[in-house]
């Protein structure tokens, strides 16, 4: 049997080696190769996530790295929307002439870089101290900034320099808090930043939560958290297709994992009172910022960027609370939420061949014109407002829940008022996509094949969501939460 630690290697090595092996390839061989290399790498993230999940006693915490079942949680998002992304690239870049390299060099690069880009999104939640997760976070932004200007048009070449700069410049606030802190270690350096060694400083109170804000508002510049979200929107929606979906349903939430870790281990210096308060902050002011943008009528994908504003907003206030009911939720709501956020990014690619207006309109009554197209993005908007029976209903409701049970009723009745305005302009977006009025539409065969495929994406996300709701009756008492609470008390 392979050690944890051995697959750990795997998942990480295999994604590297296809971006090597692309570099010398024949171009023709270029799609049929990253497919390999997708099936390769979410297998390899597949079995190290159901190790982690099913055996949490043989965790393995060390100075740079950490496989807990959390780790496992999060490998398993990150391997399924990775592999989905790179399997659907190549019918995006049949699509598009322009890219910023030659069109002869365009596989290619591309390919290269996304590879090298999901490596980095499994060493997140693997890292085992925040300086190496600062790092790995930081390659992240250069890797995909690239892939979200990668068209080569102005509004695309925009967003990833506006993503680029804000991210590092909060990523650089985030750097000035851990160098406090690793001034303040015993003996200095990346052994005193473990997660571990994070809960054992001996500094003043005030001193310990200046950094702790340094490090967090850092990198909530990365999660997306306003009032520091400003990229995001920009991001989501200019980037393609699959990238949009790998950056909403893994990106994010994987930067949030080490938010969550650090909040953690530093709670025992600065009092877990003043992490919660500062999580709570940022989710309602998240939540407040996004209801507005939900009532508007916006193109597809910039309604679910801002949807991720919303929903790393609950996010936030589900770690805030704490206590069994608001971590199940949590964990419901991560998985939920990419399994929902990466359909609805994928259903842009045939929505775009099927209403070019959608790039820059509120997409209309295309329930009425394509049935099937309709179904997807329906299945994917539902999903995302928090529709009774789906999965993000009964996280929201096991937050909210947890808000009330951890002494924080107040702050759960201000977020159920706003997750209800949320869920109003959510459904009002569903019901003019489904049964509004249907404009002049593209019908042309190649628009009937890949809608086919979203289709089938679309029933398999239903079964899996509807399974998800539930999972969730059961999760507040199970090990996974129990083992969580363990870990990040």
């Amino acid at each position: 049997m392979i050690s944890n630690l051995v697959l750990s290697y795997l998942v990480l090595g295999v994604p590297l080696l296809f971006a090597m092996v692309i570099i010398v390839l024949p171009t023709q061989a270029i799609p049929s190769t990253s497919r390999i290399g997708a099936f390769l790498s979410g297998l390899t993230a597949m079995f190290l996530s159901i190790s982690l999940l099913c055996h949490p006693k043989t965790e393995l915490v060390g100075k740079w790295l950490i496989l807990d079942p959390l780790a496992g949680l999060f490998v398993a998002i990150i391997g399924a929307v990775g592999t989905a992304s790179i399997l659907l690239s190549p019918s995006y870049l049949r699509d598009t002439s322009s890219s910023v390299v030659t069109l002869g060099n365009r596989d290619r690069v591309f390919f290269c870089i996304l590879f090298i880009f999901l490596a980095m999104l499994y060493a997140v939640p693997l890292a085992g101290n925040i300086g190496a997760a600062w790092l790995l976070v930081e390659g992240t932004t250069a890797t995909s900034a690239l892939l979200v200007g990668f068209s080569g048009k102005r509004r695309a070449l925009e967003a990833a320099w506006k993503y680029l700069i804000l991210t590092s410049v909060g990523m650089g606030v985030a750097l000035l808090g851990i160098a406090l802190l690793a001034d303040s270690s015993h003996g200095g350096g990346l052994g005193g930043l473990t997660w571990k060694a994070l809960g054992t400083f001996r500094t003043s109170h005030s001193d310990a939560l200046i950094a702790f804000v340094l490090v967090l508002v850092g990198f909530a510049s990365k999660i997306g958290w306003a009032p520091v979200h400003n990229w995001l929107p920009d991001a989501h929606s200019e980037a393609s297709p699959p990238i949009s979906g790998l950056l909403s349903a893994a990106l994010l939430p994987s930067v949030l994992l080490v938010a969550w870790r650090f909040s953690a281990a530093v709670s025992y210096v600065i009092g877990t009172k003043a992490v919660h308060e500062v999580l709570i902050a940022f989710g309602l002011v998240s939540l407040t910022i996004a209801v507005p943008f939900l009532w508007q009528p916006l193109p597809w994908k910039r309604l679910l960027a801002y949807s991720s504003l919303e929903h790393m907003g609950i996010l936030a206030l589900g770690i805030g609370f704490g206590g069994p009911l608001a971590l199940a939720g949590v964990v419901i709501h991560i998985v939920g939420h990419a399994i929902a956020k990466s359909l609805g990014f994928y259903s842009a690619t045939p929505l775009l061949a099927h209403d070019p207006r959608s790039s820059k309109h509120c997409p209309s009554g295309i329930g009425r014109s394509c049935p099937k197209l309709g179904a997807s993005m329906g299945i994917s908007l539902a999903t995302l407002s928090g529709l009774p029976p789906l999965p993000l209903f009964a996280s929201e409701l096991l937050i909210m829940a947890g808000g009330f049970e951890t002494g924080h009723g107040v702050v759960a009745s201000i977020a159920a008022l706003l997750l209800a305005f949320g869920f109003i302009g959510l459904i009002q977006a569903f019901l003019t996509i489904i049964t509004g009025d249907s404009h002049h539409h593209n019908a042309e065969s190649l628009v009937k094949v890949r809608v086919a495929g979203v289709f089938r994406t679309g029933i398999v996300s239903l079964g899996l969501l509807l399974g998800l709701t539930y999972i969730a009756f059961f999760l507040p008492s199970s090990i996974l939460v129990h083992d969580i609470i363990y870990r990040m008390r």
